[in-house]
């Protein structure tokens, strides 16, 4: 059975919830305010957090902050009912692995949480279906090291969310195959809809601003025009 850690202060949303979580055949533990449902998720381990921004105590915000300081990967999905993109972007950087935005429908949060446990049982790294690699990529300036799930760029750590650092693995271990956003949707993320394509081009754009020198002419993480986007296989 899957457990769930569900950190929101609406008890509607929270009932909501929890049906289509125990019609997934899921567990639930729940926490309505941010400092208590940090105290859960850093005391226990769940396959997946749903996390709240606008909390009491503490804003969904900085628990993710927190969760994501103690190299806890566990899935989190933000929910959020504000419609600015800097709010999202905020999230994503920070760690988070998706995010809903209020009012949401119920469809479409139970295809990503089935998304997650998905991407879940093929490995606990889905890239590792493509590709098994273990210990140290050495791209030059560029290092990955896999076991540790570190990248550096001239021996300087860049911090990437689970999502990214999974994304530029499954890149870098297939140098020179491209993948179109629905591939990379369903290897890293876990589902295929057309509609979330642009959570793959906003990672991306993330993971080259964070790691490439000239973010206009990039080295490491090239686009396959009419395709999607590919390792430098001449690195």
């Amino acid at each position: 059975m899957r457990k769930v850690l569900v950190i929101e202060d609406d008890a509607d949303i929270i009932g909501l919830l929890e049906i289509h979580l125990n019609d997934l055949g899921c567990s639930l533990e729940k926490a309505t305010n941010g400092k208590t449902g940090l105290q859960k998720a850093l005391q226990h381990t769940y396959d997946l957090i749903i996390l709240d921004v606008m909390l009491p105590e503490m804003d969904g915000m900085e628990v993710l902050r927190r969760i994501r300081a103690k190299e806890i990967h566990t899935p989190i999905l933000m929910l959020t009912a504000r419609s600015e993109e800097i709010d999202k972007v905020l999230g994503l950087e920070m760690g988070a692995d998706d995010y809903l935005t209020k009012p949401f429908s119920i469809r479409e949060f139970v295809a990503r949480v089935k998304a997650v446990f998905r991407r879940m049982d093929m490995s606990k790294i889905t890239v590792n279906n493509e590709n098994e690699k273990s210990g140290l990529l050495d791209f030059g300036g560029l290092k990955i090291d896999v076991d540790k799930r570190r990248v550096s760029i001239d021996d300087k750590r860049i911090g990437l969310s689970p999502k990214e650092f999974e994304l530029l693995l499954l890149l870098a271990s297939n140098p020179g195959k491209s993948y179109d956003r629905n591939r990379l949707l369903n290897l890293v993320w876990g589902y295929d809809f057309m509609g979330f394509a642009h959570t793959v081009n906003s990672h991306i754009n993330r993971l080259r601003n964070k790691i490439e020198p000239d973010i206009h002419n990039p080295i490491y993480i090239l686009t396959s025009w009419g395709v999607g986007y590919r390792f430098n296989e001449e690195l």
